[in-house]
């Protein structure tokens, strides 16, 4: 009887990310250790900060460890987040740190070391297979596939002996299988902090030769990332100069919208903080109209606040899950604010973005050649998936009746773990 390989399922995730081994028993989340540890959920977090003991005299930590140390020393600190969502960006070449840069590939290899040191020893035996998770779209405006493989072989060179990528719900849909003890046609529907992304599965009954058999696929870029935006573009962008205008030889001219948009997502917030902006920021503030706004969005990105905001924002949309009103507050850098917002309000704001999600599912549908009543269960994962305006779309097109759920940030690890000890692994490759 042939030996099941060790295998460790990596579900690196714009917001959270999460690791199981299986080592032909099961599937085991890795818990982390430590002071700041979360349990089996690592932040997708890295902090830099000088440190003349170090190497190169920069140090750096990640996860919720990485969260401490910015909160302890925010202005002394370089705080990212997110950083997934550039993996596929042509435009993104490198971040810059202080006085150093670093591509995608860099972050990503000193995230993973320090995952596996806070792992408590759980990953420091090389596993024979990783299986990493990855979107089946990837965020970007015009996200580029092969160059996102290559950041992503790059990261994870000597991870493990073999290295596959295999789409992220397919991990939730075999994770969510293994619960199940009949047939069915499943549809997977995981949604993240950078992406959406679907999958339909047909599940045999126990026993069967081949459990799972992938049907079709489909994903969009946007997800609980865009959510937030638009939280930030009505509350907090028009206190920051949105929609305002500077002089220039004598003409009004509105403030460029680029600044506004790089406050879309924590990646390239948190790299605002560099020279050649704060410089241009500085001449738009004597030409504007409303100087004191571009005074508070200097402010903003000076005191890296990008944290504390992005998470008054986090507060108020997972408590909108919750409730039909709720209050948003956020302080900090002279800058306050306080409004009452409404589910229904937050629906409006989103209403474009569910209408895209809505479509893709109905890609994935027709990619696998089924039609909604050939759907048994519907499985959703990943922290959006509980927002009402989501789950409500499911629950037209399927009935409440079919919908689980459970296991939001680590479904998908538990999966791949599982994939990764499959004999036909290839099949679910991406």
């Amino acid at each position: 009887m042939t030996t099941a390989p060790r295998a460790l399922g990596l579900d690196f995730g714009t917001t959270n990310s999460v690791a199981a081994l299986a080592d032909g028993s099961g599937s085991q989340l890795v818990e982390f250790s430590g002071a700041q540890a979360s349990g089996a959920v690592f932040r997708s977090a890295l902090c830099f900060w000088h440190d003349g003991a170090a190497k190169g005299g920069m140090a750096h930590e990640a996860g919720p460890w990485a969260i401490a140390e910015y909160l302890e020393f925010p202005e002394d600190s370089r705080f990212l987040q997110s950083f997934k969502s550039v993996a596929a960006s042509p435009i993104f070449e490198s971040a810059s740190v202080f006085e150093k840069r670093f591509r995608f590939e860099e972050l990503g290899q000193m995230f993973l070391g320090k995952m596996v040191s806070h792992a408590g020893g759980w990953l420091d035996r090389r596993p024979e297979r990783v299986v990493v998770g990855r979107p089946v779209e990837y965020a970007g405006a015009r996200p580029d596939e092969a160059l996102a493989r290559r950041r992503y072989d790059a990261m994870f060179a000597g991870f493990g002996t073999e290295i596959h990528y295999v789409y992220e719900p397919l991990g939730a849909a075999f994770s969510y299988a293994s619960r199940l003890t009949g047939a069915a046609t499943i549809l997977v529907a995981d949604f993240g902090g950078g992406t959406s992304d679907f999958s339909i599965v047909r599940v045999e009954a126990p026993g069967a030769a081949r459990r799972c058999v992938p049907l079709g696929s489909a994903g969009i870029g946007l997800a609980g990332d865009r959510f937030d935006y638009r939280i930030v573009d009505h509350l907090v962008l028009p206190m920051l100069g949105k929609g305002g205008s500077y002089q220039s030889f004598g003409k009004e001219l509105e403030i460029p919208r680029s600044y506004f948009a790089d406050f879309a997502d924590w990646s390239r917030l948190a790299l605002m903080r560099n020279r050649r902006t704060m410089d241009e920021l500085a001449r738009l503030q004597k030409a504007a109209n409303d100087p004191a706004a571009i005074g508070r969005m200097i402010t903003v990105i000076e005191k890296e606040l990008g944290y504390k905001l992005y998470d008054a924002v986090g507060s108020l949309k997972r408590r909108l899950s919750e409730a039909e009103r709720a209050t948003f507050r956020f302080e900090g850098g002279g800058l306050a604010i306080e409004a009452d917002v409404t589910r229904g309000d937050f629906e409006g704001w989103i209403a474009p973005d569910i209408a895209r999600i809505e479509a893709t599912v109905d890609k994935a549908l027709a990619r696998a050649g089924v039609g909604p009543q050939s759907i048994d269960r519907v499985f959703l994962t990943g922290g959006t998936s509980l927002i009402p305006a989501i789950r409500a779309i499911f629950e037209r097109r399927f009935g409440a009746e079919q919908i689980a759920s459970g296991g939001e940030l680590t479904s998908i690890a538990h999966g791949l773990a599982l994939i990764g000890q499959e004999a036909n692994l290839a099949e679910w490759a991406a």
